[in-house]
């Protein structure tokens, strides 16, 4: 039925359809009685179970644990008495053996439940935040940015999965602390002194975590800030250097690193701190228990057997006392985490959508607070009409498609839409994937359909162009396509996937006249591939409202009008007012021409088919692979990254190692002779000197680890990380184009935030264990060699074995975090992609689809993850036998030589000897985690060393200040492409063009317009050939002296997060009145002056406050404020009604009289009164002179000009 189109004004009875109001309170009330749907008890649930078996291993290993202190303590006994039989002491060193190996065993079987667990927990937050984003409201959208929910699915699911392996701490840390200091009391008598100790670290480190914890939150921000403007200078990075910003945007950055470095030192201080209390514990304590024990009671004699037990025990109590903290610190961030992730999970189930009744509607969007979007609307549109939404920027047009997508909040009032919904964004929404399967969207593809789809959208020819065909890969955010092809793209996605309503908001605005007059007759009109289904068409184009059915007309979020063509032209309203300012003949369907291009279509497809079959043989990746470097890590990493901390200053830091490990040893060989003064008889007189000397060692010790924590983490390290990350960002934004369009955005923001923080953060806490490990194990070796020589002769066997294992373990290790680290990147590029598609994804129905491609990619990095998780506990298990065997020997030697030791060697070596095994397991893992790491530093300095662009100024070569004086421009025999390899896009291009003329370039898309305006700023730099500006040839000054010479108004419209004024003037050059006065010229000075902030508007990421029309005017106000002698306009009138743009083309036309200006254009009214036309055709020119000159010569320009209904 093509019936008219009804609308009615607003009645004020309500217009509830069918349930009375109280009926929907009651239902609204009865749904409360839900319990509140709570994630902790979800997890619990569901990953309870599995983990309590976990936990159940742990217990058992815990009370293993203290069954060797005992077996040392009868060990030394036996050693002291003189007529014990020694299978007794041999079956004492097989207990000792039998005993590690089974806690060992144990322990392993409960980290492999607790890392299961974590994995399986952190695919469940991962797939939970995704579903969830598909629908999520437009309002919750827009209060987090892209990058933030990002994180919370990358660092804050990471947070979670980290959590589970320690969450048994909480009850075990107790656990361990009460046993201990039971059998402490049986040992050294009733005297807790060193408890007192204890109850002090506890609060210390408490203290010190929670600071840390602070600290971090704090460095997050400053991080995800960072990242933030990162994450725009990438997106607009075409913007930053038409404009030659780079530098201001530069010094922002840096500005964001230097806070976020000063917070990393502060925690460094404090880490410091906590690191010297968590070394220096063990000896406090005994330092204490002992000068305590000794000088109470004079007859307390400290023998080997009563210190070294303790010094056990003491051991033991390290670990629990330093994790609980921390356990309850990570408790209380995750806790902070728990409500931002999934509060708000299940509250905003998104508003139902159900051809449409629109029934006085409120919808509110975010663009001012109070005032509703559009308010009061009642239209209904007939089945299989055409209808039009016209009317000027700002005034709720993409608002009115958004509430029919259901994207809008719903103040009042009701909507129903009957049928499958295709939508066309007003920004094309392009997937990282080929041409096709953007076009099929998930549909099967069927050849007939789909060449017809190709045809009607005006595709085909494009396809000869890309290297691949339709099998071309397209960049992220369809990088590689021009802005119309992107726009044609996204209706062929509607027009395959052929659903009953197509909402099409403005689809036509980027591409040129007659490619959209072909849409519109093929697509679109009455005679189109839609003709019989559902379609609103957002437009500015005029000379197709005749063929609507009926034409909706919006004024600041209301109708004013409604109805066919004929009858607005009657009512003679604001609508027909508008169309005679603008009045166009009637268009001629010119049948020849059609019936030609029906015929070249058929012809074509036969040539195709020949030809697809030659091109399937190459199709070029524009995105190449991210590279997993393989093998190891070369050692000229390792030295770059001591270079960046400075040669001289890591061997001194070395050296302070080996110097607080001296004094470790020290202090227990001199706790070995104390205990042998036991039978001595002038004990008493010695006790002071013992005491202090043991004291002094001890401090010394202490003072050393905290000058070297002090020295390495707050000065050195953290040089090094501001170098690097210099180093990089200064590349980056020295980088060409081509280096933007080959490599995904997401790859260098992972640079910049998981290999830089690595270089921050990890490194440095590697480096550090790594070193004080590695000096621990020589210690124990050395003083079991020293006391027991034979040792020597299974010292080497076992070290064979530890390197082999080492080496197979690092390899294996190393490879397999590269694979997660390359696998997890798509995971997170997916989800942003699928962030800034909900609304097509959500129109089309294709939630289910994209969640299963979550899942897979989610799946392809467990693959490597959960092969990571096995290969610790294989590692775990050799390694810790080693540390088993170097205890059993040690044991047995000192049986062996019960005659010639003394007690107290033997306990120093075994005790010594107990706690190899955990030092030798760490410096596996940090060698491994060292390696792995240290990769970072190779990525950073990979990207630090891409290949730079020209130099941005050429000291002997700087053009004069008025240059360019007159704003001649001259083409010698120019040639240029895109990337090494490629063809030439333009092919001596020779022309010269005067200063003040004004030049329209026009041409099919993809006939190298935009490329051309790319040449006159360098982001191409010319095959052969030359560009002379006033005399200057531009190849040889610097890109920057060039660039903020000229002015560009480029086709999409890019805004950075940070106030207006910022946007307009970076550089802080220009007064206020300045500003105010080219606001006033552009035609924002109303939106402007009505916004409380005025000038200091905070422009959220991209401009998404801004419609895209105002984005447009703000970046005519950037170029009126530079005021450069030759301006470059960019198909910028494309999202822009016609008033708008005539108010913008007149502001050209004023301020703009005297210089050179160069218009690519799509309405070819614009440049109907330019002095000259430059028509392209494939890189060529093929016609270049007056408008009238060209249509008389009826060629190509007269064909369009014929097609937009000019001539």
């Amino acid at each position: 039925m093509k019936g008219q189109a009804m609308y009615s004004k607003p009645a004020v009875e309500s217009n509830h359809v069918g349930t009375s109001p109280e009926e929907v309170e009651v239902l609204l009330a009865g749904g409360k009685g839900v319990r509140q749907p709570s994630f902790l008890r979800a997890l619990l649930k569901a990953f309870g179970p599995y983990f309590l078996i976990g936990s159940a291993f742990k217990l058992l290993q815990d009370l293993i644990t203290f069954i060797n202190p005992q077996l040392l303590r009868m060990l030394i006994e036996f050693t002291k008495e003189t007529g014990m039989p020694s299978w007794w002491g041999f079956s004492l060193a097989f207990m000792m053996f039998g005993c590690a190996v089974l806690q060992t065993l144990i322990l392993h079987q409960h980290f492999q439940y607790c890392f299961v667990t974590g994995m399986r927990l952190r695919s469940a937050i991962i797939g939970a935040i995704y579903r969830k984003s598909l629908v999520i409201t437009n309002e919750a959208k827009r209060s987090s940015t892209v990058g933030e929910v990002v994180n919370l699915m990358s660092v804050d699911a990471q947070r979670f999965m980290d959590l589970t392996t320690f969450l048994n701490m909480l009850w075990s840390a107790p656990l361990q602390i009460i046993l201990a200091l039971f059998f402490l009391w049986q040992v050294c008598a009733p005297q807790f002194s060193c408890l007192a100790v204890m109850v002090l670290l506890i609060p210390f480190n408490a203290v010190i975590a929670m600071k840390t914890k602070a600290y971090q939150v704090e460095q997050m921000q400053h991080k995800d800030m960072r990242i933030k403007l990162m994450n725009e200078i990438l997106n607009g990075i075409k913007v930053l250097k038409l404009y030659a910003w780079e530098v201001s945007f530069r010094e922002k950055v840096l500005q964001v690193r230097q806070k976020e470095l000063a917070v990393l030192r502060k925690a460094a201080y404090l880490g410091s701190l906590s690191i010297m209390a968590w070394t220096s514990a063990p000896f406090l304590v005994a330092l204490t228990t002992f000068a305590v024990y000794v000088s109470v009671d004079e007859n307390n004699v400290l023998d080997a057997e009563k210190a070294f037990v303790s010094l056990s025990l003491f051991n033991i109590l390290r670990f629990p006392l330093n994790m609980l903290p921390q356990v309850i610190t990570s408790l209380v961030q995750v806790g902070v985490l728990f409500p931002s992730l999934l509060v708000d999970a299940l509250d905003e189930i998104l508003m139902q959508r159900a051809v449409f009744l629109m029934q006085a509607l409120n919808f509110s969007a975010n663009t001012i607070k109070d005032r509703p979007a559009l308010h009061n609307i009642n239209a209904m549109v007939p089945q299989g009409s055409l209808l039009a939404v016209v009317g000027h920027v700002g005034c709720g047009k993409s608002s009115l498609v958004s509430a029919l997508l259901g994207e809008m909040e719903n103040l009042e009032g009701e909507i129903s839409v009957r049928g499958s919904v295709a939508y066309v964004p007003q920004q094309a929404w392009i997937q990282n994937a080929t041409l096709r399967d953007n076009i099929l969207f998930g549909k099967p593809y069927v050849e007939q359909k789909y060449r017809c789809v190709l045809n009607a959208c005006a595709l085909t020819p494009d396809l000869d162009v890309l290297p691949g065909g339709d099998q071309t890969e397209i960049g992220e955010k369809g990088i590689n396509l021009s802005g119309g092809q992107r726009q044609r793209v996204s209706l062929a996605r509607a027009l395959y996937s052929e659903a009953d309503i197509y909402l099409l908001d403005d689809p036509l605005s980027a591409v040129d006249a007659h490619v959209a007059k072909h849409i519109f007759d093929n697509v679109i009109g009455p005679e189109g591939a839609l003709r019989g289904k559902t379609r609103i068409l957002v437009t500015h184009g005029i000379s197709f409202l005749p063929q609507m059915d009926n034409i909706l007309v919006l004024v600041e979020g209301t109708v004013s009008e409604m109805g066919s063509y004929q009858d607005l032209l009657k009512q003679n309203g604001a609508f027909a007012e508008f169309l005679r300012n603008y009045s166009l003949e009637d268009i001629i369907e010119d049948d020849d021409a059609m019936s030609v291009r029906r015929r070249r279509c058929s012809e074509r497809r036969h040539g195709e088919l020949a030809q697809e079959k030659k091109k399937k043989v190459r199709v070029e990746k524009l995105i190449q692979a991210e590279t997993a470097e393989t093998g190891r890590v070369k050692f000229s990493v390792y030295w770059d990254y001591a270079k960046a901390v400075g040669p001289l200053l890591s061997l001194f830091i070395c050296f302070l190692y080996a110097g607080q490990s001296a004094a470790a040893i020290g202090a227990n060989i001199w706790l070995s002779q104390w205990t042998n003064d036991a039978d001595d008889s002038a004990r008493q007189e010695n006790v002071h000197m013992r005491v202090g000397v043991y004291a002094a060692l001890g401090i010394s010790q202490g003072a050393l680890i905290l000058a070297n924590s002090l020295l390495c983490r707050a000065y050195s390290m953290l040089k090094a990380a501001h170098a690097t990350h210099l180093n990089m960002l200064h590349a980056i934004l020295r980088a060409p184009q081509a280096f933007f369009e080959a490599t995904p955005s997401g790859r260098v923001l992972n640079r910049f935030s998981k290999d830089v923080d690595t270089i921050d953060s990890l490194i440095p806490d590697n480096i550090d264990i790594w070193m004080r490990t590695f000096w621990y194990t020589v210690n124990v070796l050395l003083i079991c060699s020293a006391l027991t020589p034979m040792f020597l002769l299974v010292i080497v066997p076992l070290m064979t074995f530890y390197w082999w294992v080492q080496r197979f373990y690092v390899a294996t290790s190393r490879q397999l975090k590269r694979l997660e680290s390359v696998s997890r990147s798509p995971i997170y590029s997916h989800f942003s992609e699928t962030i800034t598609g909900t609304s097509v994804i959500r129109a089309y129905g294709r939630n289910g689809d994209f969640v299963l491609m979550s899942d897979m990619k989610v799946d392809e990095n467990q693959k490597s993850y959960y092969p990571g998780i096995v290969s610790n506990r294989w590692l775990g298990v050799r390694i810790e036998f080693i540390g088993n065997c170097v205890v059993l020997f040690a044991a047995l030697f000192a049986v062996l030589g019960k005659e010639k030791l003394s007690p107290g060697l033997v306990g120093l070596s075994v005790s010594y000897a107990l706690q190899v095994t955990m030092s030798l397991n760490w410096m596996v893992r940090m060698t491994s985690d060292l390696e792995s790491n240290i990769v970072a530093v190779e990525r950073v300095k990979e990207y630090s060393e891409t290949p730079s662009e020209a130099p941005w100024e050429v000291e002997n070569k700087k053009p004069p200040n008025e240059w360019p004086p007159e704003g001649n421009v001259e083409f010698a025999d120019y040639s240029v492409r895109y990337r090494e390899g490629l063809e030439l896009v333009l092919r001596n291009i020779s022309l010269k063009v005067k200063g003040g003329e004004k030049i329209g370039i026009v041409g099919r898309t993809g006939a190298g317009k935009s490329s051309m305006t790319l040449c006159l700023f360098r982001l191409l730099e010319a095959a052969s050939g030359e560009i002379i500006i006033d005399g200057v040839k531009i190849a040889e000054i610097g890109l920057h002296d060039l660039r903020s010479k000229l002015t560009i108004i480029p086709q999409e419209p890019v805004l950075f997060s940070g106030t207006l004024r910022m946007n307009l003037d970076p550089f802080e050059k220009y007064s206020d009145d300045d500003i105010w006065n080219v606001l006033k010229l552009s035609h924002l000075h109303k939106f402007v002056s009505n916004q409380p902030a005025k000038l200091d508007l905070e422009c959220s990421e991209g401009g998404e406050n801004l419609s895209v029309g105002q984005r447009q005017l703000v970046c005519l106000a950037r170029a009126l404020l530079r005021k450069s002698r030759i301006l470059i306009l960019d198909e910028a009138t494309a999202a822009i009604d016609l008033e708008t743009d005539d108010l913008i083309q007149s502001t050209i036309r004023t301020q703009f009289e005297d210089c050179t200006v160069f218009t690519i254009a799509h309405r070819l009214n614009t440049i109907m009164d330019y002095t000259r036309v430059l028509v392209l055709d494939k890189g060529q020119i093929a016609e270049f002179d007056t408008p009238t000159n060209l249509i008389t010569q009826k060629g190509i320009f007269y064909g369009m000009v014929k097609d937009a209904g000019l001539a």
